[in-house]
C-alpha cells in the first residue's frame, strides 16, 4: 500500500488504485500519513476534520471516519487504534510525502559533500513525485502551505545541483523569479546561469532589475551574496584570453566555466599524462599570467625567476620572486609539478603567503597537498568533443578526411585522451581510419609520431605513461599493475583482496592520476591500463576472488535486496566475463563453477546471447559430467542436449536456475511422462523460493491440462505470497501475468501486466521486460491498436537486445494483426514471414510457431472472403 498526499490525497494497493470517498475519510488519511508510523492524538484528529465546531459525540464521529477509511483501504490492520489515538502502519517510504523529505535531505547532503551528480538525481527523483498541489483535496491550508514550501527550497537546490554541473535552465529560474520577485536567491541562480551561457550583459541587466526592485519594495539594497555574483560576473566579462596557439582549442567547456568561477588563490589542474592539464590552463589564464614550464628542471625557484626574466641575485630566489611578485595581480601557472611536487608545493605556500594579490594554476598528475589548494579534475574528453578534436587535427595533415564510424570506435579506444586522439589523428595522412581503429590492440607501437617539437614525454603515447610509472613507488607500481588486471574497475574490497595492498597505496594512485576513483569504484584509462598490465599479472586471484563474489550473490538474487546485489553484479560484469574467459583456458573446472554461480543473475540480465560463445569453449574443454553445472553450461552452449542431462540429475538441487533451464529448454511436461527424481527431490524442496516456483509451475499445468480457472488462480495467489514474503521481484512478476492471464477481466489484466513490469523493470530483466511488453501489446490488441502497436515495437527492440528470437516473432505476429486490421495485408504478411524465419529449436519456439501459423491462417481466410 502506499499513500500520496502530493496532489490529491489518494492510495494505491497492489492491485490498483483505492478509491477514498469523501472529504473527512480522505482528510483522516491524509494526517495520518503526515505522521505515518506514529501515533496521532485524538484530539488532534478531531481538530483537522471537524474544526471549531466539532460533534457532541466526536469521539465516536471520528470512530465512524476510521472505519469508513478503513473500508476502503480494504486493509483494516493498517489503522491501528491506541488508547491515545490513531496510527497508520505503514513505512515511511510508503508515503509519498517522507519519501520526499527523505531524498531532499540526502540530495542536499549530496550538494554539500560536492557531488552535484548525485545531488540532481535525488532531487530531480524528489520533485517527481509530486502530482500537483499538495493535499489538493481536502481542506488543510497549513498543512499544504508547509509542504509546498518544502517544494520551492528542494527547487532552489535542485537549481543550485544544475548550475554546478552548467546545466541550468534559465527559461525556468526567469519563471520562477517571475512568481517570487523578491526572492534573492533565485535572481542570483538567474544572473549566474545566465553568465554561463556566456550571456553577461543580461545577467548584469538582471542585477540590475533586482537592484531597483528591492529598493522601490523594501528599500534595502541587494545583499552581500547577490553583489559577490555581480562582482564574478563583471571579472568575466573582462577577462581576455591569451594569444591563440598553433592549433584550435577543442571542448572543455565545462572545465573552463569551473575553473573561472573558483576564488581559491591556488588552483590545481589534475589528471593523467596526455589530458590537456597544460593547454587547458592557457586556455583559462587571463592576458599577462606568468607560464612556467617545470617539466625540463630540477629547480622550481630559478625556473620561475627565468619566466619572470630576472636574474639571481644575492637573495634567496624565493625572495626574489616576493620583490618581483608582491605588488602585482597576476596568475602564475606551474605547469608539470609532478616530478618536482615538493619544491613546487614550497614556492606556492612561500608566494601566496607574501604576495595577497598573486594567485597560482598548477598544473599536475598529484596534487601540491598545501593548505588552501583546490583541486580541478581534468577529465578525458567526451566522446561528441573527442571526435571533434580528432577531424580538426586529422585535416591538419589530410585536409579531405571525413568522420565515419571508425572515427567514433578509435575516440572511444582512447579513452577521450586528447594526446592520444592527436597522435591517432595524425596517423590519417598514411593510414585509414578502419586501419588504425584494427592496430589499436598494440597502441603503444602506433601512436609514435608525434610533434618532432615537443617534449620528448609527449612525443609517444608510451612516453606520456612512462614518465607517469617512473615516479612511482615499488609498492605502488605493484598494486598499478594488479589493478591493471581488472577489466571493468574495482571497489575498495577487490582492490585490497586481490592486490594485497593498503589503502594508502590505492590512495597515492588516485592522486597521481593513474587510477579514477567514482562511485565507490576505482578505474583505469584503458590506455594506461594497458600500459601496467605489461608488467604484471593476477588473473588467477582475479578470478578467485569473482567466484567468491557470484557465490555470494547468488542466493541474494532470490530474495529481499535482490535490486542492490543486482546492481553490484552488474558493476562487475565486465569482469565476470574476464575472469570466465581467463579460467577457460586455464582452470576449466573454475569456469565451469563461475558459469554455475553466474547463471541466474545473467538470466535476469538478459546475457544468453552475449556469454553463448565463451559457453561453447568452455563445453570443448571439460568433460562430460551429470551435474547440475555442466546441465546450466549446455543450456547456454548446446540448449539442444539440455533435457537428457537434466533427466540425469538426482538432486538436491543447489543451484536453481537449473529448474529455469528446465522449464525454459524442455519445456511443460507430457501428461502421462513417468516422474524423474529431479522432480520429487523438487516437490520435497523446503526452499520457499522453488516452494514458490513449484506453485507456479502446477498453477500454469493445472490450468491447461483441465481448464480449472478457479484452481489456478488459488495455486498463483499461493505461490505469489512464497515470492512476497521474500521479496523476490522476478519470481512475483511470473505469476502476476499468469494471473493476468487467467482472469476474465481486460482492464485487470492489464493492471496486473502493469506491476509485473515495474517488478522486473526494478531489475532490469530484459528477458522479462520484453516478454511482458509483447503480452501487454496482446492484452490491448482488442482496447487501444494504437497503443498495442507501440508496445509490440518495445517489445522487439527489447528482444532484439536480448537476443530472443521467439518473442521477436511474436512481437512481429501482434504487428502483422494490426496492419491486417487496418487493410494491409500485404504488410501483414511480410511480418509474418519475417515471423517464421526467426524460430528454431524448443518448445517455446514451437509455441510460437503455432501464433505464428494460425496468424498465416487468419490472413489467408480474409483474403479469400
Amino acid at each position: 500500500m502506499h499513500v500520496g498526499i502530493l496532489g490529491p490525497v489518494e492510495a494505491h494497493s497492489p492491485d490498483g488504485k483505492v478509491a477514498v470517498g469523501g472529504p473527512r475519510p480522505r482528510t483522516l488519511l491524509a494526517m495520518l500519513a503526515m505522521r505515518v508510523g506514529e501515533i496521532v492524538p485524538l484530539d488532534r484528529l478531531i481538530d483537522e476534520l471537524y474544526g471549531a465546531q466539532p460533534p457532541s459525540d466526536a469521539a465516536n464521529a471520528l470512530q465512524g471516519q476510521v472505519s469508513r477509511l478503513r473500508r476502503a483501504l480494504g486493509r483494516a490492520e493498517l489503522i491501528e487504534f491506541h488508547p491515545a489515538g490513531y496510527r497508520l502502519a505503514l513505512e515511511p517510504d510508503q508515503v509519498d510525502a517522507c519519501r520526499f523529505a527523505t531524498l531532499v535531505t540526502e540530495g542536499r547532503q549530496a550538494l554539500e559533500q560536492g557531488d552535484a551528480q548525485a545531488a540532481e538525481s535525488l532531487l530531480s527523483e524528489a520533485l517527481q513525485l509530486w502530482r500537483g498541489p499538495a493535499l489538493a483535496d481536502v481542506d488543510a491550508a497549513d498543512h499544504a502551505t508547509r509542504l509546498e514550501q518544502q517544494r520551492s527550497s528542494a527547487v532552489s537546490s535542485l537549481i543550485a545541483a544544475r548550475l554546478r554541473l552548467g546545466k541550468a535552465d534559465v527559461q525556468e529560474i526567469q519563471d520562477l523569479v517571475r512568481q517570487n520577485p523578491l526572492d534573492e536567491r533565485l535572481r542570483g541562480f538567474l544572473m549566474q546561469a545566465l553568465n554561463q551561457q556566456g550571456r553577461q550583459a543580461e545577467a548584469l541587466q538582471a542585477f540590475e532589475d533586482a537592484r531597483a526592485l528591492l529598493a522601490d519594495e523594501l528599500g534595502t539594497d541587494p545583499s552581500s551574496e547577490l553583489r559577490a555574483i555581480h562582482v564574478q560576473v563583471l571579472r568575466g566579462q573582462s577577462q581576455r584570453e591569451l594569444p591563440a596557439q598553433l592549433t584550435s582549442f577543442i571542448g572543455r567547456q565545462e572545465e573552463l566555466r569551473r575553473i573561472a568561477t573558483l576564488t581559491a588563490r591556488l588552483v590545481t589542474l589534475t589528471g593523467p599524462g596526455g589530458a590537456g592539464k597544460t593547454r587547458l590552463a592557457l586556455q583559462s589564464a587571463g592576458a599577462g599570467a606568468i607560464f612556467v614550464d617545470l617539466a625540463p628542471v630540477k629547480d622550481v625557484a630559478a625556473a620561475a625567476l627565468q619566466a619572470l626574466g630576472l636574474k639571481e641575485t644575492v637573495l634567496s630566489p624565493e625572495d626574489r620572486l616576493t620583490l618581483a611578485l608582491r605588488e602585482r595581480d597576476t596568475v602564475l601557472i606551474l605547469d608539470n609539478c609532478e616530478h618536482v611536487i615538493v619544491q613546487a608545493a614550497q614556492l606556492a605556500q612561500h608566494l601566496l603567503s607574501t604576495c595577497p594579490s598573486l594567485r597560482i594554476l598548477a598544473t599536475s598528475r598529484e596534487p601540491l597537498g598545501i593548505t588552501g589548494e583546490t583541486l580541478c579534475p581534468v577529465p578525458p574528453l567526451d566522446p561528441e568533443q573527442s571526435v571533434a578534436l580528432f577531424v580538426d587535427r586529422a585535416r591538419l595533415v589530410n585536409p579531405a578526411f571525413v568522420r565515419d564510424q571508425h572515427t567514433t570506435d578509435i575516440c572511444r579506444e582512447l579513452d577521450g585522451l586528447p594526446l592520444a586522439i592527436e597522435l591517432a589523428a595524425a596517423r590519417t595522412r598514411a593510414l585509414t581510419t578502419e586501419e588504425i581503429a584494427d592496430r589499436l590492440n598494440d597502441r603503444f607501437r602506433l601512436l609514435t609520431k608525434g610533434n618532432r617539437a615537443a617534449a620528448p614525454r609527449h612525443q609517444t603515447l608510451r612516453a606520456v605513461v612512462e614518465w607517469s610509472w617512473d615516479l612511482l613507488s615499488e609498492d605502488e607500481r605493484d598494486l598499478a599493475a594488479s589493478l591493471a588486471t581488472f577489466s571493468g574497475g574495482a571497489t575498495l574490497e577487490a582492490v585490497e583482496q586481490v592486490g594485497r595492498h593498503d589503502v594508502e597505496v590505492l590512495d597515492a594512485l588516485v592522486d597521481k592520476s593513474l587510477v579514477e576513483a567514482a562511485d565507490g569504484r576505482y578505474r583505469m584509462l584503458e590506455t594506461i591500463r594497458e600500459f601496467c598490465s605489461e608488467h604484471k599479472r593476477v588473473d588467477a586471484e582475479h578470478a578467485a576472488y569473482f567466484l567468491a563474489l557470484a557465490r555470494r550473490a547468488d542466493p541474494e538474487l532470490r530474495q529481499r535486496n535482490q535490486v542492490r546485489w543486482f546492481a553490484r553484479l552488474t558493476a562487475e560484469h565486465a569482469n565476470f566475463l574476464q575472469a570466465v574467459e581467463w579460467a577457460t583456458e586455464h582452470d576449466p573446472e573454475l569456469a565451469l563453477r563461475l558459469v554455475s554461480a553466474l547463471s541466474w543473475y545473467w538470466y535476469l540480465k538478459g546475457s544468453r546471447t552475449e556469454v553463448r560463445g565463451m559457453a561453447e569453449k568452455l563445453v570443448a574443454r571439460v568433460p562430460e559430467q551429470s551435474t547440475e553445472e555442466y546441465a546450466i553450461l549446455l543450456s547456454l552452449a548446446a540448449p539442444e542436449r539440455v533435457q537428457s542431462k537434466l533427466a540425469e540429475l538426482r538432486g538436491p538441487i543447489k543451484q536453481p536456475f537449473v529448474l529455469i533451464a528446465w522449464a525454459m529448454l524442455a519445456g511443460p511436461p507430457e501428461p502421462d511422462a513417468p516422474r524423474t527424481e529431479l522432480q520429487d527431490e523438487v516437490e520435497r524442496s523446503d526452499d520457499p523460493w522453488i516452494k514458490g516456483l513449484v506453485g507456479f509451475s502446477n498453477a500454469y499445468l493445472g490450468w491447461a491440462t483441465d481448464g480449472d480457472r478457479a484452481a489456478a488462480i488459488q495455486h498463483c495467489r499461493s505461490a505469489l505470497r512464497y515470492f512476497q514474503d521474500l521479496g523476490e521481484r522476478w519470481g512475483a512478476a511470473q505469476i502476476l501475468d499468469l494471473l493476468a492471464t487467467l482472469t476474465e477481466d481486460p482492464h485487470e489484466a492489464l493492471a496486473l501486466t502493469d506491476e509485473a513490469l515495474l517488478a522486473v523493470g526494478e531489475l532490469g530483466a530484459v528477458e522479462e521486460l520484453a516478454e511482458l511488453r509483447g503480452r501487454r501489446a496482446d492484452r490491448l490488441l482488442d482496447l487501444d491498436p494504437d497503443q498495442a502497436e507501440r508496445e509490440y515495437l518495445q517489445a522487439l527492440d527489447l528482444a532484439t537486445r536480448a537476443g530472443l528470437s521467439a518473442t521477436r516473432a511474436l512481437a512481429n505476429t501482434g504487428l502483422a494483426k494490426i496492419a491486417q486490421r487496418r487493410g494491409d495485408p500485404a504488410r501483414a504478411e511480410q511480418l509474418l514471414r519475417e515471423a517464421q524465419r526467426e524460430l528454431g529449436f524448443g518448445w517455446m519456439h514451437a509455441a510460437a510457431k503455432q501464433h505464428v501459423e494460425e496468424a498465416l491462417s487468419e490472413l489467408a481466410r480474409s483474403r479469400e472472403v
